[in-house]
């Protein structure tokens, strides 16, 4: 007979033995662990402060420059903060205040403290971004994305931002841009036929034109300067000597005074820029950009400290004390800038509408530009004639 017959007619019950990978009885680590916590430390000893003092353990960098308490700011909110953040979103359109992370957004687009809700509209600043917001430069500085290809422009960007700021009721407005280079103008005529848009649709409004370099071709900054803008800035971010290090290579020292002094031969009557405070600079290297741009008659500085946006930008050298941003404003206006704006907060475009409207165009610039005339013996009708 065979196996396999046999193994066929072999009764069908068998016996199942289960075998276990561990001894039977209580288990010894879990009566280990029951007693480390039996005679471990109670939810009092945590809470006491008898015992001595404790380690204490200390998170993020201890290394750096801790963060002053004067730069530090409050939840923005308020009605026409709420519903100038509102209309970005239904017209799909994008500002450097949050691109940027300012730190202000709250201040310029609340408008003034303890106003009512259309005297804060009149005195909100917002920056609108033009171009989306994607840059094809990668300053070492600025947290706006950065790529060579980025999105087309949005032809119906124009006619958008008009809309929206003419709903607004601001009484001033900071436009300003990605860098585009993939762009054979550098987006100028964008630029240009926004800044017209505002004008048809809300002619009591002030532009100012935040412009990049355009590569440093003049005819786009013309055309720019030549739209209908009340004043032209361009930044040179900070002293010439450490340009390489804190701007996208592309940008110059040199190039961003040639487009300012551009501006202004093309009739631009106010021209402005802005430097940033504690990135390494010296005293010297900061007097004499001044000097640089009171060459080329830029008419408006603003002094602010350099904060850094994420881990992957370059590091603050040091935090800069609000008495030191008094004395470059005193020392800026000693030169002979019409008006300067220096704090540990303040932007390019930090309330720029009520530094500039209350400070130059309602008396405070021009009386200084009396003043100096009249030094110079002028008489009382050229100086009238110069400061209109």
């Amino acid at each position: 007979m065979s196996l396999r017959s046999t193994l066929l007619r072999a009764p069908a019950s068998f016996t199942h033995i289960r075998c276990l990978a561990t001894a039977s009885g209580p288990s010894t680590s879990k009566t280990s662990f029951r007693d480390t916590l039996d005679n471990g430390p109670s939810f009092d000893d945590f809470v006491s402060s008898s015992g001595g003092e404790r380690e204490r353990i200390v998170m993020g960098n201890v290394k750096g420059p801790r963060l002053p308490s004067y730069l530090k700011t409050n939840i923005p909110s308020g009605g026409s903060f709420s519903k100038i953040k509102k209309d970005l979103r239904e017209l799909n359109l994008n500002t450097v205040c949050e691109e940027a992370r300012c730190p202000n957004i709250g201040d310029c687009w609340g408008g003034q403290k303890g106003a009512t809700e259309a005297e804060s509209r009149h005195t909100a600043t917002a920056t609108i971004m033009l171009m989306g917001d994607t840059c094809t430069r990668g300053c070492r500085f600025c947290s706006v994305k950065t790529s060579r290809k980025p999105p087309p422009l949005d032809p119906h960007e124009p006619e958008n931002t008009a809309e929206a700021i003419s709903r607004w009721g601001l009484g001033y407005i900071v436009l300003t841009s990605v860098d585009r280079d993939d762009l054979v103008d550098g987006g100028a005529h964008h630029f240009a036929e926004t800044i017209r848009k505002i004008k048809q649709k809300a002619p009591h409004i002030l532009v100012e034109a935040l412009t990049g370099d355009f590569a440093g071709s003049l005819e786009h900054v013309s055309l720019v300067a030549k739209s209908g803008l009340d004043v032209y800035a361009h930044n040179i971010e900070t002293v010439e000597e450490l340009t390489p290090f804190v701007r996208d290579r592309r940008a110059t020292f040199r190039q961003s005074l040639k487009v300012l002094e551009h501006a202004k031969k093309e009739g631009v009557s106010v021209t402005k820029t802005s430097i940033m405070l504690g990135v390494g600079e010296t005293n010297d290297q900061i007097l004499a950009a001044l000097q640089e741009l009171r060459k080329i008659e830029v008419d408006v500085v603003t002094f602010g400290q350099y904060m850094r946006p994420t881990k992957r930008h370059m590091k603050v050298d040091r935090y800069v004390a609000p008495a030191e941003f008094d004395s470059w404003k005193k020392i800026a206006e000693d030169l002979g800038f019409l008006y300067v704006a220096s704090g540990p907060l303040v932007r390019s475009s930090y309330k720029a509408g009520e530094f500039y409207i209350e400070n130059v165009l309602r008396g405070k610039g021009g009386q200084r530009k009396a003043t100096a005339l009249m030094s110079q013996g002028q008489s009382s009708e050229a100086v009238q004639s110069r400061i209109i």
